[in-house]
C-alpha cells in the first residue's frame, strides 16, 4: 500500500510544478504593473529585478509553509491518508481554477484559493468522518480552523474600500505636487517624495516581506517589531539625503529608482509569502510522508498530530527549485502577460480599447459621479477650480497612439508601489490577512480614479472592469471550497480510480485550455495588426483601404459560402462556427472603427475629402458585415428550432446566387489586393446581373408559396436570405463607385 502514497507523492510533484507555472501567471500583476504600465525602464530590466526578488524571496520562505500543514485544519483529528486526500484534492482544483483566471485574463488572490480548498477538502473529510462515526455535525468545529477563513472574508472588503480610497488620497496630493510635468517640480521635491517613498518601501521589505523567513532569528525579529519608529526615522534620514544626491549630482531620476527598488519589494514579498500557496500543500505532504513513514501503522489508522510542530522546515533544495521555475514562468508564460494587461488597461491613462462591456451598476456610479462633481464644482470658487484644473493638465503627447507609450507616468507608479507597500506592511504588523493582490490591485485602480484616467469616455468600462475582477475574488472563494470539496469525496470514495481518472481530466482541460488560449492570443494579434495610426498621406490611404477591403471581401466570400453549404446539410454545429467567424470580423471592422479618430488627426493638412472616402469605406464594410450577420443568425435559428429545411430547389438556387458571388468577391479581392482598379468599371457594368438572378429567384419562390409551398418559416427563412444577399450586393457595388470617384479625383 506504501507504493500508491510514493506515486501520490510524485504526481503532487508534478502538479506542485504545474501550479508555481499558472500561480506565478496570475499573481505576476502584483508587482509587475506599476514598472510596465509607466515603462520607467526596459521590460528586460524589469524582468530581472523583479526575477531576483522571487528568487531571493523564494529560499528564504520556509517559515510560511506551516498554513498549508495545519492553519486551516487540526491534523490531529485526520489520518495519513486523509491528509494525502486533501492535499490532492486541493492541487487539483487549484490548477483548474486558477487556469481559468488566466486564460480570462483576470487577477485573483492565490491566497484565497488555496485556503479555501484547503477548507473545502477538510470540511468534506471531516463530514465524511462525522457520519462514518455516527458522531454529532457540531463537532465539525474540532476538525477546522474557521476563524481562518471569516478573516480572508473580512480582509477582501477591508482591502477594497481602503486601497480604494487611500490610494486615490496620495496620489490627488502627489498629483497637486507635481503636476503631470513633474520634471522641473523633481528638483525642489524630489528628495522628500523619495525619502518617504523608499523608507516606506523597505520598511515593507522588513515587515511584511522577510515576515517568517528562516535566517532571521526571532529575537530579531521581536527587535524590528519594537522598534518600528526608530527604523522609519533613521531609513527616511537617510534616504532623503540618498535622494538629494542622486537628484542634484548624478541627474538620476528618483522616480525610477522608486519603481525599481518597489518591483523588487513587491517581486520578493510575494515569493516570500505567496510561494506557500503553490507548493505548501506539496511539501506538507512531503512533511506527512516523512513522519508516516516506518510507523508500521496503516495510512487509515496513522493519525497525523505531529504535522502540527512548529520545527517542520521546509527542505532548501525544494525551495531554490520553485525560485527558479517562477523566474522561468516569469520570463515564458503568456497568460501571464494577458493579466496583467488587464491591470494596466484598467488604469491607462487616457483612450485605448475597452476590454470590458459596461453594466448597470457601473453606469449608475457613473451617472452619480457626474451629480457629485457637479455639486462640488458649484460651491468650489471658479478660480481654485481652474487651479486645480491646470494642476491635471496632461502633457501634450502625439496624436498617434503608439505600443511604446506608457500607460501612466512614473509618480503613479510610484504613488502605487509606495502605498501598496505601507498598507500591506501596517496590515502584516496589526496581523490583518492582508491580500498581496487585492492591495495592489486597489490601490492601481484608486490612483488612476485620482489622475482622472476614469473620465467620462472611459469610466463606465473601467468601473465594470473592477466589479467583474472584485466579483472575480468572491467567486474564487465559493468555487475554490466547492471544488476541493468535490474532489476530496471522489477521491474518498473512488480511491485509486478516481485518483487515476481526476489526474487525466486535468491534463486534458489544461491541453484544451492551452490550445484555446493560443487561438485567443492570435485572433488578439490579428485585431492589433489593424491598427494603423502611422498613415499620413492620401496615397497611403488608399493602400491602406484597399488591403482592408480585400480582407473583408476574402472573409465575407468563405463566410457567405460555407453558410450555404451548412444550411443545406442541416449541420448546427458548423453553423455556430460560422456565428463565430462573423463575429470575429465584426469585431475586426468595429476595431477599424474605433480607430479613426487617430488616423484623421495624423493626415495631411487639406485632407478632409480623404477622411470623410475613409469614414464612408468602414460604413459600407460594417454594412455587409451586418448582412452576413443577418443571414447567418437566421439560418442559425432556423436549424436550432428544428423547422423545415430548405427545399432541394431552393438550395440550389442558394447555391447558383453563391457561385456568382464567389466569382465577383474574387475578382474584387485580386483587383484591391493587388490595386488595379481599371478592373472596378468592367464589375460594376455586371453587376446588374447577379442582382437580376436574387429578383428571380424571389418570384419564383411567390409562385412556389402560390402553388406548392406549404412551410411558412422555411418561406421567411428563404426571403430573409434573398433579400440580405441584395443588400450584401448593393453594399458592395455602392462601395466600388465611391472607391472609383475618389481614385479618379485622387490621380487628378
Amino acid at each position: 500500500m506504501d507504493q500508491i502514497y510514493v506515486i501520490m507523492l510524485i504526481v503532487l510533484g508534478v502538479l506542485a510544478v504545474i501550479d508555481l507555472v499558472v500561480g506565478v501567471s496570475n499573481d505576476a500583476v502584483n508587482f509587475l504593473n506599476s514598472a510596465i504600465g509607466s515603462k520607467a525602464v526596459s521590460f528586460k530590466t524589469t524582468m530581472i529585478v523583479a526575477s531576483l526578488g522571487v528568487l531571493v524571496g523564494a529560499m528564504f520562505s520556509s517559515g510560511m509553509m506551516e498554513i498549508a500543514r495545519s492553519g486551516i485544519f487540526v491534523p490531529s483529528m485526520f489520518s495519513f491518508n486523509d491528509v494525502m486526500i486533501i492535499f490532492l484534492a486541493v492541487m487539483i482544483s487549484d490548477i483548474l481554477l486558477l487556469d481559468v483566471f488566466n486564460s480570462l485574463g483576470l487577477p485573483t488572490s492565490t491566497t484565497v484559493s488555496i485556503i479555501f480548498e484547503l477548507l473545502g477538502a477538510a470540511v468534506c473529510l471531516a463530514l465524511y468522518k462525522i457520519y462514518v462515526a455516527d458522531d454529532s455535525f457540531d463537532t465539525l468545529g474540532a476538525y477546522i480552523n474557521t476563524k481562518k477563513a471569516s478573516a480572508i472574508v473580512y480582509s477582501i472588503l477591508l482591502s477594497v474600500v481602503l486601497s480604494f480610497s487611500i490610494g486615490s488620497l496620495v496620489q490627488y496630493i502627489s498629483r497637486l505636487i507635481f503636476t503631470f510635468h513633474y520634471e522641473k517640480k523633481l528638483k525642489y521635491f524630489g528628495a522628500i517624495f523619495g525619502g518617504i517613498a523608499i523608507t516606506a518601501i523597505t520598511f515593507f521589505i522588513l515587515i511584511k516581506g522577510l515576515k517568517g523567513v528562516s535566517f532571521i532569528s526571532k529575537e530579531q525579529s521581536e527587535w524590528i517589531s519594537s522598534h518600528q519608529f526608530m527604523i522609519i526615522g533613521v531609513n527616511f534620514v537617510i534616504f532623503t539625503a540618498l535622494s538629494q544626491l542622486l537628484i542634484s549630482y548624478f541627474k538620476i531620476n528618483i522616480l525610477r529608482v522608486i519603481i525599481i527598488i518597489g518591483t523588487f519589494a513587491l517581486a520578493l514579498a510575494f515569493a516570500g509569502n505567496d510561494l506557500v500557496n503553490f507548493i505548501g500543500v506539496p511539501i506538507a505532504a512531503f512533511n506527512s510522508y516523512e513522519i508516516f513513514q516506518g510507523s508500521g501503522i496503516s495510512g487509515d489508522d496513522f493519525m497525523m498530530g505531529a504535522l502540527a510542530n512548529d520545527d517542520i522546515v521546509a527542505p532548501f533544495y525544494f525551495l531554490l527549485f520553485a525560485g527558479v521555475v517562477m523566474v522561468i514562468t516569469l520570463w515564458t508564460s503568456k497568460k501571464a502577460r494577458s493579466v496583467i494587461e488587464t491591470g494596466v488597461n484598467l488604469s491607462r491613462q487616457g483612450e485605448g480599447v475597452e476590454k470590458f462591456s459596461p453594466n448597470t451598476a457601473s453606469r449608475g456610479i457613473v451617472r452619480f459621479g457626474v451629480y457629485v462633481g457637479e455639486g462640488i464644482n458649484y460651491f468650489l470658487p471658479k478660480k481654485l477650480q481652474i487651479k486645480i484644473d491646470n494642476r491635471f493638465k496632461n502633457v501634450e503627447k502625439s496624436t498617434k497612439k503608439s505600443e511604446d507609450e506608457p500607460a501612466f507616468d512614473m509618480v503613479r507608479a510610484s504613488v502605487n508601489l509606495m502605498v501598496a507597500s505601507i498598507l500591506i506592511a501596517i496590515g502584516t504588523s496589526m496581523k490583518l490577512p492582508l491580500s498581496t493582490t487585492y492591495v495592489t490591485f486597489m490601490v492601481a485602480m484608486g490612483t488612476s480614479f485620482a489622475d482622472r484616467a476614469w473620465d467620462r469616455e472611459s469610466a463606465v468600462y473601467r468601473i465594470a472592469g473592477v466589479f467583474n475582477v472584485i466579483g472575480g475574488w468572491f467567486f474564487t472563494a465559493i468555487v475554490a471550497f466547492l471544488m476541493a470539496f468535490v474532489m476530496a469525496y471522489i477521491l474518498k470514495v473512488g480511491e485509486v480510480f478516481a485518483f487515476v481518472g481526476l489526474l487525466l481530466m486535468l491534463g486534458i482541460m489544461l491541453y484544451r485550455s492551452s490550445r484555446k488560449h493560443k487561438a485567443k492570443v492570435k485572433i488578439e494579434a490579428e485585431i492589433k495588426s489593424l491598427r494603423k495610426e502611422d498613415i499620413g498621406t492620401v496615397n497611403e490611404m488608399i493602400t491602406e483601404s484597399s488591403a482592408q477591403i480585400a480582407k473583408v471581401f476574402r472573409r465575407t466570400s468563405t463566410l457567405y459560402s460555407n453558410l450555404i453549404d451548412n444550411l443545406s446539410l442541416q449541420d448546427l454545429a458548423k453553423l455556430k462556427q460560422n456565428k463565430k467567424d462573423q463575429k470575429k470580423l465584426e469585431k475586426e471592422v468595429d476595431e477599424l472603427k474605433s480607430n479613426v479618430f487617430y488616423l484623421i488627426k495624423n493626415l495631411d493638412e487639406n485632407s478632409v475629402e480623404a477622411s470623410k472616402f475613409y469614414i464612408l469605406i468602414l460604413g459600407y464594410l460594417q454594412d455587409m458585415v451586418q448582412s452576413i450577420d443577418f443571414i447567418t443568425g437566421n439560418s442559425y435559428s432556423h436549424v436550432n428550432n428544428n423547422h423545415k429545411p430548405l427545399k432541394f430547389n431552393q438550395i440550389r438556387d442558394l447555391k447558383t446566387i453563391d457561385q456568382q458571388l464567389q466569382l465577383l468577391l474574387q475578382m474584387l479581392e485580386d483587383s484591391f489586393k493587388n490595386e488595379e482598379f481599371n478592373k472596378i468599371d468592367l464589375i460594376l457594368k455586371d453587376k446588374q446581373a447577379l442582382l437580376d438572378t436574387v429578383s428571380e429567384l424571389i418570384s419564383k419562390q411567390i409562385n412556389r408559396i402560390r402553388t406548392t409551398e406549404t412551410s411558412p418559416k422555411n418561406s421567411k427563412l428563404y426571403f430573409a436570405l434573398l433579400l440580405e444577399t441584395n443588400d450584401l450586393v448593393n453594399s458592395v457595388m455602392n462601395l466600388l463607385e465611391m472607391f472609383k470617384e475618389f481614385n479618379k479625383l485622387n490621380k487628378k
